[in-house]
């Protein structure tokens, strides 16, 4: 009995034992998976980066792991407001700090809330970056971005406002970490195609919108990952293309659009003015039927007024007629008229319109008296007004006289002859002078004797006109010939023989 007992222990621990051996490979898979399930989850303290692009992965003690078959990897971290930026410890122990980074070929962009770090060739291994990161903060591994958008409607207005709302993608993928809103700059743009068919050709770029994630304009919520940008477009209408532009501090990237077309603003204004001056002028808004359905036609609009003063108005008649609103004429002057137009395309969109502004001159009116309106004056009245008329139809019949010369004509010929004085008083002023001066002979004996007999000959020229005293004719002396005169150019006086 006992070996029997004994027997039957011996089974049992065998089977036990095979039992054993036979579930060593279920654990041995469940650790295996358990340990894959682990790293899913993000509990282990290294993640690896690989060629992939990663929208955000979060960093377990700031640690990541970079694959050997990584030639070019582009990161972001995030880090709080001011703080310094971070500093990257390489697998082998060696750190790489912001203002070193060009001497090694990296390019490094800080800001007040990131860093953005590109690495060609980087080593593999483990790697940590050391800085004041965000507690929640995730490293990105950017490359391929993308600006996803809806295509724009078939049917747009000059001056039409438009909501349009966009997405970035990473490799394809949706960027879910609202902190890259500050990274990106997104805008749109609208290129002129220079069709010479339409009123754009020639124009330049236009930048139409700002897309914009922090829920002011029409953005409806702030950091949700969708950017909203609001279309102006005050711009010519003709052909243009449509650009989406990313800009980062490390690369731009740009979607170009299929070309499309900008209607012309089809909301049209005219006015009736009120020529007897004491009633309304009546403003008329209508649309081009053939792309705006007028019977959801809206409009709210301001008239400014000669004197400054500005009225608010809205129109909201259902109907399919010309929607008119009366404006108060109570002064003469420009008045401008401002329209914002709310409505339905035919084809059933939305549209919101800024229409450009429209003015128009109420001017005052001539006053002219005729012989009708002077029956009704007094009598006095009458007499006086009809005297102003008789001279004035007399004046209008009386013939033009000729008025003369004109002014400007009479002015150059006095200028002229005034000239010609001067001019002629100053040759003769010069004539005179320099024909006057002869050049200073050397002094001789002839020379002498010449002057000599000049003034002799001048000398008795002024006594022959002088009278004669009585004396000296009857004393009968006689006076020598100037030719007689001795060389000393004195005249002698004799007594006859």
């Amino acid at each position: 009995m006992p070996l029997e007992k004994c027997a039957l222990m011996k089974r049992r621990v065998v089977v036990l034992f095979l039992i054993c051996l036979s579930a060593m490979p279920v654990l041995a898979q469940q650790g295996i998976n358990t340990s894959e399930q682990n790293q899913g989850d993000g509990n282990s303290p290294l993640v690896e980066l690989g060629n992939d692009y990663y929208n955000g992965i979060k960093l377990l003690q700031n640690r990541f792991r970079i694959d050997y078959k990584v030639e070019e990897i582009t990161m972001i971290f995030f880090r709080e407001f001011g703080s310094t930026p971070v500093v990257l410890v390489q697998p082998d122990g060696s750190k790489i700090f912001q203002n070193q980074a060009d001497d090694m070929g990296i390019d490094w962009f800080d800001s007040q809330t990131y860093d953005m770090i590109r690495i060609r060739n980087p080593m593999p291994g483990p790697w940590q970056a050391v800085g004041q990161i965000l507690p929640d903060s995730r490293v990105m591994v950017i490359s391929d971005i993308q600006l996803e958008t809806k295509p724009l409607a078939p049917i747009i207005f000059s001056g039409e406002i438009i909501k349009q709302t966009a997405f970035l993608t990473n490799g394809g993928q949706p960027i879910d970490y609202n902190e890259f809103r500050d990274v990106v700059q997104l805008t749109m743009e609208f290129k002129s195609t220079n069709n010479p068919n339409y009123a754009n050709f020639g124009a330049q770029t236009e930048l139409i919108a700002t897309f914009q994630d922090d829920g002011k304009g029409l953005d409806e919520r702030p950091l949700d990952g969708t950017f909203t940008g609001q279309f102006n477009l005050r711009i010519a209408s003709g052909e243009w293309t449509p650009i989406f532009t990313i800009v980062t501090p490390m690369f731009t990237r740009q979607k170009v659009g299929e070309d499309i077309r900008l209607l012309d603003n089809p909301i049209s204004i005219d006015v009736e003015l009120d020529e007897e001056g004491d009633g309304f002028h009546l403003l008329q808004v209508d649309a081009d039927r053939t792309t705006v359905d007028m019977s959801s036609l809206l409009v709210d609009g301001k008239v400014r007024f000669p004197n400054g003063d500005v009225q608010n108005f809205s129109i909201t008649d259902i109907t399919d007629k010309v929607r008119t609103y009366e404006i108060v004429n109570f002064e003469y002057g420009v008045f401008r008229v401002k329209l914002t137009a709310y409505g339905n395309t035919v084809d059933g969109r939305d549209f919101i319109l800024d229409v450009p502004e429209y003015t128009f001159v109420f001017e005052e009116p001539l006053l002219e008296t005729t012989l009708d309106d002077l029956s009704a004056l007094p009598g006095d009245a009458q007499s006086a007004e009809a005297l102003a008329l008789q001279e004035l139809e007399r004046l209008k019949a009386a013939p033009v006289e000729d008025e003369g010369m004109p002014r400007s004509q009479l002015i150059g010929i006095v200028v002229g002859i005034n000239l010609f004085i001067v001019v002629a008083g100053v040759f003769l002023l010069w004539f005179f002078l320099v024909r006057g001066k002869k050049p200073v002979a050397q002094t001789t004996p002839v020379a002498d004797e010449e002057k000599q007999s000049l003034f002799a000959k001048l000398s008795a020229s002024l006594k022959g006109l002088m009278p004669k005293k009585k004396s000296e004719e009857g004393d009968g002396k006689k006076l020598r010939s100037p030719d007689e005169a001795g060389d000393s150019g004195i005249i002698e006086l004799s007594m006859p023989d």
